[in-house]
């Protein structure tokens, strides 16, 4: 009897070690998904953040370029239709901003368009790799990402106004009443309220 209880306890042993060098091999792999999932994620937020910048910047430049038509311009009000190219050196150098403070590096910035409306499309890749593993190549790979923000005009007015007259702009609710005649550009409102910055889906 004794001799057969030392003959399983031998005889388990092998199959024990076999178990644990598949949990061992099974949580390695999992580290590996997990590293290679945070550095994806932190790509996204990187290309993301990215393309927001270039979007918003683009959206500055639209409103300045709207608070020197206002009064010299009769087509003003195209400017509000949001479907002017916004492209300008600035978007570029604000993305590559954001993907810097989000280390990473922007691998390019375009104009593009999404449903109708203009926005940037943002491709980075990181700064940092995956990270070691017993994988071998994974402290080599850098993760890359891509994300577009668009601009989407907020304010609706009447479509036959006369651009020489008073023109009453309802954003979203919010009502913006701009009379040539009398036009500072210091009158406009934010530019968050004459448009809107998100990201396309």
């Amino acid at each position: 009897m004794i001799r057969t209880l030392r003959g399983d306890r031998g005889q388990t042993l092998p199959i024990y070690i076999w178990l644990t060098g598949i949990l061992l091999f099974a949580a390695f792999t999992f580290f590996v998904f997990a590293q290679a999932a945070s550095a994806r994620n932190g790509a996204q937020s990187a290309a993301d953040a990215a393309a927001l910048a270039a979007a918003q910047d683009a959206r500055d430049e639209i409103v300045d370029e709207l608070g020197v038509a206002i009064g010299q311009e009769d087509n003003w009000l195209d400017w509000l239709d949001g479907d002017l190219d916004p492209a300008g050196a600035g978007a570029a150098a604000a993305a590559q901003q954001l993907a810097a403070e989000n280390n990473s590096t922007l691998q390019g910035v375009e104009f593009v368009t999404r449903n109708g409306f203009p926005g940037f499309e943002a491709d980075i890749q990181t700064n940092y790799t995956v990270g070691d593993s017993f994988l071998p190549g994974t402290e080599d790979i850098r993760a890359t990402a891509h994300a577009v923000a668009v601009i989407q005009p907020r304010c609706d007015f009447d479509l036959d106004a006369d651009p020489e007259n008073p023109v009453e702009l309802d954003c979203d609710g919010e009502i913006v009443n701009i009379d040539p005649g009398v036009f500072d550009p210091d009158d406009l409102p934010d530019a968050s309220v004459l448009f809107s910055v998100h990201l396309a889906e």
